[in-house]
């Protein structure tokens, strides 16, 4: 019987692999890739990631002091966006093709552990052995209240963050496979409080204890790169996101410089797609003196998001949270409401939420219990003063008043050197019927998929790997054919190494 989920002593819930058929042949024959869940096409993902929390309209019968609670409901909401849609492409993409040249069975992979060793107390930056990285990671530059981060948790949590591994159709392969580790960029921009925040993490998940070590050993921060690259490829990370990454303008001199060269490293060296995530403040520093380092990044595609325009998908998304209403009195949408709501959000759907949540406390609390155009304009006057100098500045479509207010100003973008991002189509009549909860299965595509692999199935059973003499499993087989452990075999091919201390003995700081 297949089990689904094991639990990591002390550490996190992991799930076991289970190797799924491949339409892509890149993606055949390599255990990382084959753990992932399925491709999804563009319906498949907003079913999956689409969230609308119940609601009965006999609530508006309630109390007012339960009515308040309830509104709560709407910051529950998520709906997928054309954004969400590229997002999760680009993601999907990245983990895969990082994947590719980081097969457990290709002999660079083992090779590759010792390179670091090798170089335990002195970072030598980059060298021969790099990864093609031609779809790893890229940069995501969006405005405050976008919603990047929410987007971004609920696409990663579309993967499991932890698969155990312990064998690969009957070859041995005992390991943890870290899909995907989420960081925030210290406020300060430190190298070394970003790297003690991800030992914390794997430590979390794995019950490992690298923080405690690099804290005992007080290791410099060259030390911790060298620890980081090792740990990266001993988990098989998958994709490192990196958010907030505008606090890397506050960094000190030559600070931003080591921290992108960091990313770099990761991406050209160990082949880990690294996602830079931020507001429109963090571009002064990836295009500045940083732009050949960013390039080494972001080759996947740079995505940069501005605020909503007044078209079908402003219409998508306020008719999503329009549908929870709890005054006494429905108002129904109306062309009049909807150019209200964006005059008074310019596109920014936090602000929406949060003024159409604040306009419904105000009117219940009073006693009106009615949503009105005036009422919303009486709302955002009052309750939003913090950015209303923002709003303005968005109305006048003045570049040089929108530049006033860094996190919301797209303005400074050199569109001309960002690569266009591949635009997934969005079917938005499909959408809305999802808010009206008339979902319906895409039986079409299903069928299509399930006779694709019906027509796989044989080949997969009687699939037989060629093996290259370098193979590991080539070795070990051939060794033991010999009378020779896998250890001695391995050694004897040059894959084992010898070393008098290991990373963590005699560092000296």
């Amino acid at each position: 019987m297949y089990i689904k989920n094991i639990e990591i002593h002390n550490g996190c819930t992991a799930e076991v692999a289970n190797y799924k058929e491949q339409v892509v042949a890149d993606y055949r024959g390599n255990p990382f890739i084959e753990a992932l869940p399925n491709l999804l096409n563009a319906n498949e993902i907003v079913e999956k990631l689409a969230f609308y929390p119940p609601y009965n309209p006999s609530e508006r019968g309630l109390d007012s002091h339960y009515r308040i609670h309830m509104l709560n409901r709407l910051f529950q909401i998520f709906q997928p966006l054309p954004m969400t849609l590229e997002l999760e492409n680009k993601i999907s993409r990245a983990i895969r093709q990082g994947y590719i040249f980081r097969n457990p069975f290709s002999p660079k992979f083992s090779q590759e552990f010792y390179e670091d060793y090798r170089k335990m107390n002195k970072l030598n930056g980059y060298n021969n052995n790099t990864y093609n990285t031609s779809s790893c990671g890229f940069t995501l530059i969006g405005i405050s209240g976008l919603g990047k981060t929410t987007s971004l948790n609920y696409i990663l949590n579309m993967y499991p963050q932890v698969i155990v591994h312990s064998e690969y159709y009957g070859t041995p392969l005992s390991m943890y496979q870290v899909v995907w580790v989420k960081l925030e960029c210290p406020f300060d921009g430190s190298i070394k409080g970003l790297m003690y925040e991800f030992f914390s993490t794997i430590d979390t998940l794995l019950k490992t204890n690298y923080y405690e070590k690099m804290i005992k050993t007080r290791a410099t921060t060259d030390v911790m790169l060298t620890v980081m690259n090792q740990v990266v490829r001993n988990c098989a990370l998958g994709l490192l996101v990196i958010d907030e990454i505008q606090h890397l303008s506050t960094a000190k001199s030559g600070g931003s410089r080591k921290m992108l060269n960091f990313f770099v490293n990761l991406v050209n060296k160990v082949g880990v797609p690294v996602v830079l995530v931020g507001t429109p403040r963090a571009v002064g520093v990836l295009q500045s003196e940083f732009r050949q380092a960013r390039r080494g990044i972001g080759i996947g595609g740079d995505m940069i998001c501005d605020r909503l325009k007044k078209d079908k998908v402003w219409y998508l998304l306020v008719r999503s949270v329009w549908h929870y209403q709890w005054t006494k009195k429905e108002t129904p949408l109306n062309e009049e409401l909807l150019n209200i709501l964006y005059d008074e959000t310019q596109g920014i759907p936090d602000l929406l939420t949060k003024l159409y949540a604040a306009t419904q406390a105000y009117a219940i609390s009073t006693g009106k219990e009615e949503i009105t155009t005036t009422l919303i304009r009486k709302v955002a006057k009052e309750k939003f003063k913090l950015v209303q100098p923002m709003i303005r500045a968005l109305k006048s479509g003045n570049a040089r008043e929108i530049a006033k207010y860094e996190d919301i100003s797209i303005v400074n973008l050199n569109l001309d050197d960002l690569l266009n991002a591949t635009k997934q189509t969005i079917d938005i009549n499909y959408m809305i019927e999802k808010i009206q909860k008339n979902k319906e299965q895409d039986k079409q595509n299903v069928s299509a998929v399930e006779k694709e692999k019906k027509s796989r199935s044989k080949e997969v059973k009687n699939k037989k790997e060629l093996i290259n003499p370098q193979d590991i499993r080539y070795i070990v087989d051939k060794g033991k054919n010999d009378g020779k452990s896998a250890y001695e075999a391995l050694k004897e091919s040059g894959y084992i190494i010898s070393f008098d201390k290991d990373v963590f003995n005699g560092v000296v700081v």
